[in-house]
């Protein structure tokens, strides 16, 4: 069955590459309109640029999602441009490998607030203009680190962790107005985020020897999940997590 999301907005916060990027190639495919928000506004253009090239509607948005006035500037940018989106994912998120002796308090809440801090910003902002609509998509990426860890991952994990709290919470919230609220969290896929891993052939080696299926995951095949959480097809899913990691957590 197509997916069909035209006349959707997509406002995807950490579209400028990653899984974002692939998440946004994906919906767009589908019909949405593409609201990308990141730092590097290079970055935004080079993935909007690829998008309108294949038809798409996008336009791009700088914002510091861990500050709460850029963020409710961006959502007063993007409801101007856009008029309150349905689509909210939730794909920012920075790693910072050391031991919890060695982290500066500066440091851990960088990672904690990359993840948890920004999803509440956006979510605070962006749901409002869902609700009465009885239609919304919020859909939060977490990690198959939030199910299990290891060493060194103190605050990716402990951020992740709360992410999964925070959004079965949110969806309880938003259950009788159509909008659902789901987690994914995805494992060891092939993005710059991983590369301290891939480039290492001890830690690559270790990671691959966990992996059922022997591989990385490709960016492109978290998009398709992605498209039917957020299309009507899904409406009856709601305060989940759906880990997509190649089979680590089921070893």
């Amino acid at each position: 069955m197509k997916i069909d999301l035209t006349g959707r907005t997509a406002i995807i916060v950490g579209g400028s590459g990653g899984l974002g990027e692939a998440m946004a190639h994906t919906i767009s495919g589908a019909g949405a309109n593409i609201a990308l928000v990141g730092r590097n506004q290079a970055k935004l253009d080079k993935v909007a640029g690829d998008l309108k090239g294949k038809g798409g509607t996008v336009e791009t948005f700088t914002a510091d999602m861990t500050s709460e006035s850029d963020v409710k500037r961006l959502a007063g940018q993007v409801n101007a441009k856009f008029k309150n989106p349905q689509i909210l994912i939730n794909s920012a998120g920075i790693n910072i490998r050391k031991s919890v002796t060695d982290f500066t308090l500066k440091e851990f809440q960088s990672v904690v607030d990359s993840s948890l801090v920004t999803t509440f910003l956006a979510c605070n902002a962006f749901v409002p203009g869902m609700k009465g609509t009885g239609y919304g998509r919020i859909i939060n990426l977490a990690s198959m680190m939030a199910h299990i860890s290891l060493p060194n991952r103190t605050a990716y994990s402990g951020g992740k962790a709360g992410l999964l709290g925070f959004t079965k919470s949110l969806a309880l919230e938003l259950a009788m107005e159509g909008i659902t609220a789901n987690t994914i969290s995805p494992g060891p896929f092939h993005t710059e985020m991983n590369l301290p891993v891939i480039n290492d052939p001890e830690a690559n080696k270790l990671f691959l020897s966990k992996l059922p299926v022997g591989r990385w995951g490709k960016v492109e095949e978290i998009g398709g999940l992605v498209c039917y959480l957020c299309s009507d097809l899904a409406g009856f899913i709601t305060g989940t997590d759906i880990i997509i990691d190649g089979g680590w957590t089921a070893a």
